[in-house]
């Protein structure tokens, strides 16, 4: 099976331990061998395992929890900034069902310079075809499963396998990891008020619909995007959804 390089290999060996919030680096090789035995079982060479792509967190390597990818295709793919935008992502979206590609689903959704470059890339480094899907875990944290190849693509059968795989990974390597929150904990009328605010209303629709005056729910606002360390609204929106505190 293709492996990345070291420099490659550590950074995914961190990423696991982020993962998994432990600081055993046996703990996190098992991780890594789990995820590339269920590469291995259904014919594919690489795997890549990512939280879903979401808010202020659209990021290649922000999102890319463990991988086997050359270490330069990592790089390549974090600088091309298409993932979140990819044709699997925009796909995951929309369905629960496990998503198949006898092609390269990794580049941006519209077609570009930039797109084909990737694709190019992609299948360079043996990655032609791709089984990927999403999961929750107990904690209601979105991931994606992806794992890719140059093998014709699995059956419907090989996929609920490996979703079944894919949980019992979850269950085995997720659960020292703790749900992300902010610094500080937000009150129950800066909750309301973002809530809102991310229903598109304004601070004085937002104080007609909670009764208060539009200078209590601009403070509230203010106060929220200082817990969440944030620019302006709609990042503390981005953030408030991340830690799923609306």
């Amino acid at each position: 099976m293709p492996r990345s390089t070291g420099s490659a290999r550590k950074g995914a060996d961190e990423n696991i331990l982020s993962f998994a919030a432990s600081g055993d680096s046996a703990f996190a090789n098992d991780a890594d061998e789990y995820l590339g035995e269920m590469a291995r079982s259904i014919g594919f060479d690489y795997y890549l395992l990512s939280s879903f792509p979401r808010g202020d967190r659209t990021g290649f390597l922000a999102n890319r929890l463990a991988s086997n990818w050359p270490g330069k295709l990592l790089a390549f793919y974090e600088q091309a900034d298409v993932f979140y935008c990819s044709g699997m992502v925009t796909k995951l979206k929309s369905t629960i069902m496990p998503v198949f590609c006898d092609g390269v689903p990794f580049e941006g959704t519209s077609a570009s310079r930039r797109g084909a470059k990737v694709t190019e890339f992609m299948r360079l480094n043996g990655l032609k075809s791709t089984l990927a899907f999403t999961l929750h875990d107990a904690d209601r944290r979105q991931y994606i499963f992806a794992f890719s190849g140059e093998r014709k693509l699995p059956s419907r059968e090989e996929a609920s396998a490996q979703i079944v795989r894919a949980i019992e990974f979850l269950e085995t390597f997720g659960h020292n990891n703790p749900v992300e929150q902010p610094a500080e904990n937000l009150s129950g009328r800066e909750v309301e008020c973002l809530r809102w605010s991310a229903a598109g209303k304004s601070s004085e629709e937002i104080a007609i619909i909670l009764e208060l005056s539009s200078h209590t729910v601009v403070g509230y606002l203010k106060s929220a995007m200082r817990k969440l360390d944030s620019v302006n609204r709609m990042q503390a929106v981005a953030r408030a959804l991340r830690y799923r505190l609306i």
